[in-house]
């Protein structure tokens, strides 16, 4: 048996180890897609083993490969995602759940590329963001930690770049009719032109809703409509501190100012300007949904019976967890310690400032707290388990809440001793 066919008599046995890692990776990009309110559609496969064949076969003729090993080493795309994007100006927010998600492996490419082109085209090609992650064994079960050694490719682009790319890729890249003619390339050209304009009319479709949900006194319909003014409010924040902001779980926040009435751009205005004032690089919603937290106590059990209603992200499921009853009670012992917390740092602030919440911050304790690295961990505890980021241990958590229970007090203290100005 010769090399190539051992490397493709390999693949075969390992193609449903492929298959499922190719899953597991749109799962979560799904889930966390839609729970952003990005419009998408998201698919997976495994590599054909034909196909494979014909593109080992293809590069054999220029890679001389003397061993397995190099030939997987160069065929980096036997798993793979698309992400075909509805809006094309939403590629940026995928960009960063596709870094806060999985381990990038190298830095994405962006096409169009700068390869010579055999026929001399009018139109600028394939525009698409191309990764090469793997799954982060964190989030992870026990049983599927082996799917963290594959390598995954992950395509973004619209759904109408997506469309002509394959159209393309096939007659140009596996050409098992021969090669094209100057018309079928002229044609093909004359097609990305019209995907072009197409996605310059999806992105004034864009602006074109945004406008529409930006009215004062209109209610957001859904989380989607909320998702897109959201990105139009940090576009207008091009250089400031919500321009790198990832969008997070915007339907839990959607949910949430439904439940208190705040379910329009004109009322969600004073927390959204409040965020210009918070340097923390965590996701839009995450932050809001803090500050509605921070305003009154009794909205911990609104926001509570709203994530028990769904379900976290698919990263967070995969995770090995505690009893529900052992991880409830621990996390509402943290947190009616953290709501504590946020009790004594309201009355320290004016009244005005009450309206969009106070969130204490390891700058904002830096003068009452001695250990600010404790009191960051636990920070940082507090909104894993709040917003579905992370599956802490319940003795971790009540270990934590009885730590917060004593900075509380001390910050009590030293409030009693130098009153804030």
């Amino acid at each position: 048996m010769g090399l190539i066919e051992e490397f493709i008599a390999r693949y075969r046995r390992e193609f449903d180890y492929y298959d499922q890692t190719a899953r597991l990776i749109a799962q979560t990009l799904d889930s966390n897609l839609q729970a952003a309110g990005i419009r998408s559609m998201v698919t997976s496969r495994a590599k054909s083993p034909a196909r494979l064949e014909a593109k080992v076969r293809q590069r054999a003729r220029t890679k001389n490969y003397t061993t397995l090993e190099e030939i997987s080493a160069d065929i980096v795309d036997l798993a793979g995602a698309r992400v075909a994007l509805y809006f094309p100006g939403e590629r940026g927010q995928v960009d960063r759940l596709v870094k806060q998600l999985f381990t990038l492996l190298e830095t994405p490419k962006e096409f169009p590329a700068s390869a010579k082109a055999t026929y001399k085209k009018r139109f600028s090609g394939y525009w698409a963001t191309h990764y090469r992650v793997q799954l982060k064994e964190s989030s992870l079960g026990t049983a599927q930690q082996r799917y963290s050694e594959a390598r995954v490719e992950i395509q973004v682009a619209s759904v109408l770049m997506h469309a002509w790319s394959e159209v393309e890729h096939d007659l140009v890249y596996k050409p098992f009719e021969g090669t094209l003619s100057d018309e079928e390339y002229a044609i093909l050209d004359e097609l990305n032109g019209l995907v072009i304009a197409g996605e310059i009319a999806l992105e004034r479709l864009q602006k074109a809703g945004e406008t529409r949900v930006a009215g004062s006194e209109r209610e957001f319909v859904n989380h989607f409509d909320l998702a897109s003014h959201l990105l139009s409010r940090t576009a207008l924040d091009a250089h400031g501190p919500l321009a790198d902001s990832a969008l997070g779980r915007v339907d839990l926040l959607f949910e949430l100012l439904r439940r208190l009435n705040l379910l329009t751009p004109e009322l969600l205005k004073p927390y959204l300007d409040a965020l210009h004032h918070d340097t923390e690089r965590r996701p839009i919603a995450e932050q809001i949904i803090d500050r509605l937290l921070a305003e009154e106590e009794s909205r911990y059990k609104v926001y509570e019976e709203i994530r028990a209603e769904r379900p976290l992200s698919v990263r967070a499921e995969q995770a090995v967890e505690p009893s529900a009853a052992e991880l409830h009670g621990a996390i509402g012992h943290l947190l009616a310690e953290w709501a504590r917390l946020e009790r004594v740092v309201r009355d320290m602030y004016p009244s005005s400032d009450q309206r969009r919440g106070v969130v204490p911050t390891a700058k904002m304790m830096e003068r009452f707290v001695q250990d600010l690295r404790e009191f960051e961990r636990i920070r940082r505890m507090r909104n894993g388990v709040v917003h579905g980021v992370d599956v802490v241990d319940p003795a971790d958590l009540h270990d934590s809440a009885n730590r917060l229970h004593d900075i509380v007090e001390e910050v009590i203290r030293r409030i009693q001793q130098d009153p804030p100005v």
